[in-house]
């Protein structure tokens, strides 16, 4: 009798389980779901960034945000070089698509850099430049732009790409480019983590007064990188190699 109880008992405690987690997955899914964009965004947070674009290939306006917490209390003196008072509050990405009765967050991160930087002050907002956020053809970019008032006669520009497969923002592409404000000189390095190629290009001159020539040299990642939108450290620029 014991013997015929027991698989009894192991089936049913295995539908139990099973039911338990299909309904917790369902009920995930549908605190991800709601009727408006602005309801992702927390109280006292506010938005810096919003794109509009098909996203999965089913012809709906999906959105990406960047959105940034307004904690006063993060916003700290400075004693030294740069700004008065630096705005160090967290800033997040989400990514957001349409659905019949709403929007559904997709994907997020918490990496983004802040306004201010307590350890380089002179830092100006990565994320002052204009067009932040792009889609282009199901691709989502991210730029960000760092400029220092002091310490670093660099300027660096750098360019995320993502795409959604596999149900999955995958960083596809990455761009970064080095510009220096005394020299003129121009270097750059274009990924593809599709195909593991590496483009990089010296030799253009911002301030040459005839066309320099560019050399333009093709490699190969020494390793392969398979990194999710929520993976990705945006303000710890990995040196891919």
């Amino acid at each position: 009798m014991l013997k015929r109880i027991k698989p009894l008992l192991i089936l049913n405690t295995l539908f139990f389980i099973t039911l338990t987690s299909n309904a917790w997955a369902k009920a995930e899914t549908e605190t991800t779901l709601k009727v408006s964009y602005q309801s992702f965004i927390p109280k006292n947070w506010k938005i810096l960034e919003k794109v509009r674009g098909d996203l999965n290939q089913d012809d709906q306006a999906d959105i990406a945000l960047i959105i940034e917490d307004t904690n006063p209390d993060n916003f700290v003196a400075n004693a030294g070089l740069g700004s008065d008072v630096l705005n160090v509050n967290e800033r997040k990405l989400l990514v957001l698509f349409k659905q019949p009765s709403g929007y559904q967050l997709i994907a997020s991160n918490h990496s983004l850099p802040t306004e201010g930087d307590a350890e380089s002050p002179c830092l100006a907002d990565p994320l002052g430049e204009s067009e932040v956020l792009s889609i282009q053809k199901g691709v989502l970019k991210i730029h960000l732009h760092y400029w220092l008032s002091c310490g670093s006669l660099y300027v660096t520009n750098h360019i995320y790409a993502f795409r959604y497969q596999e149900h999955a923002f995958k960083l596809i592409g990455y761009d970064m480019n080095n510009f220096h404000r005394a020299s003129g000189d121009i270097t750059a390095r274009s990924l593809n983590f599709m195909t593991d190629k590496v483009k990089t290009t010296t030799g253009e001159n911002e301030f040459a007064e005839s066309t320099q020539p560019v050399k333009a040299q093709w490699s190969t990642l020494k390793h392969r990188y398979a990194l999710k939108l929520e993976q990705v450290q945006f303000n710890e620029p990995h040196e891919f190699e």
